[in-house]
This record gives structure tokens, sequence and C-alpha cells, in this order.
């Protein structure tokens, strides 16, 4: 079993074949499944959209560029229903106990990271809830991956970020990050 069995890969082969046999290949088409996988992916780990857009120039059946674009608008839109969710979750607007976190044991390896991953969380809240850093953040995350994507968005949620900055935010670092891919798998 050789990379043609990654999940994406499979998919947009399959997809491809089926939409330019059945549609004449027509790219709204291509679009409309592309935004479909790019929801899915946004969601579901397992989902690779990379492979995705790499099976789509790989395969020749589809136009990597509008796979990289329909990609980039469904994670966007998935990433922000994650956002969404952690913003407007049941008693997220009710008065907040302070609830001190549980000590853990400095001396172990695992209270260390406890700690360590605590002390970057936080980190990360504040710069997604600053002006200055938010955009910065959102946009390495989403081109780059790190932070990654997943976290960032559920982090975001819980800050002061607006829907409309992390969505722009995401939309421009996911084009950025998957055109680029559909580029050069174009030059091969």
């Amino acid at each position: 079993m050789g990379p043609w069995f990654v999940p994406g890969v499979v998919l947009a082969t399959v997809t491809g074949l089926i939409v330019t046999s059945s549609l004449g290949g027509m790219w709204v088409w291509q679009l409309v499944l592309a935004v479909g996988f790019g929801i899915g992916s946004a969601v579901v780990p397992v989902m690779n959209a990379e492979a995705y857009v790499l099976g789509v120039g790989v395969s020749g059946a589809l136009d990597p560029v509008v796979a990289a674009v329909g990609v980039s608008v469904g994670q966007t839109i998935g990433k922000v229903a994650m956002f969404l969710a952690v913003r407007y979750r049941p008693g997220y607007t009710a008065k907040k106990k302070t609830k001190e976190p549980k000590a853990v044991d400095l001396d172990s390896r695992w209270g260390r990271f406890v700690q360590w991953n605590r002390d970057l969380s936080k980190r990360l809240l504040d710069a997604l809830s600053d002006r200055r850093w938010g955009i910065p953040v959102t946009l390495l995350s989403a081109s780059v991956g790190i932070p990654p994507l997943y976290g960032v968005a559920l982090i975001a949620g819980a800050s002061r970020m607006g829907v409309m900055t992390f969505s722009l935010s995401v939309l421009a670092g996911r084009l950025a990050r998957f055109v680029t891919l559909a580029l050069g798998v174009g030059l091969f």
C-alpha cells in the first residue's frame, strides 16, 4: 500500500473522475466538492486537506487551484464553526467562578509538562486577545501550521478576538497555504 491509499488522494481521484466524466469538468462542481472536503477536514483531523489538494494535482482530473480555493473556503467555514462553538457554548456569558487550577508536582516530568501547557495556553489566549498579536498569530497558524490551527480556533473562540477578524485571517492564511501547494504540484 503506497501513498495512493491516503483517503484525501483517493477521494480526490474518485470525485475527479466522476465529475469530469458526468459533468464535463465544470469548475463549479469541483469547487463544491472541495468546499465540502474542506469543511470536513477542518473538524475531523484524520481528513487531510493537503492530501486532497495534492491528489487533485497529481491525478489531473480536477483543477488544483480551484480545489485549493474550495478547500480554503471550506476549512475557514469549519474553523469558524469551531470558533463559534466555543464562543457561544452554554454558560459562556454567565459569571465565571474563578477556580484555582489543581496544583501540580513540578518535581515530576508530567507536572512540568502540565505547567508548561498551562503557561503556553495562557500566553496564546493573551496573544489572540491582543489586537497587535491576534491577526499575526492566526495568519501564521493558518498558513504554516505553527501553532496548530485546530487549537488556535478553539482558543480564539475563548478570547476577545472578533469573528470577522478570525475568519478573514484564517481565509487569507489557508488560501496562501493551499494555492501555493496547488501551484507547486502544477509545476510537475
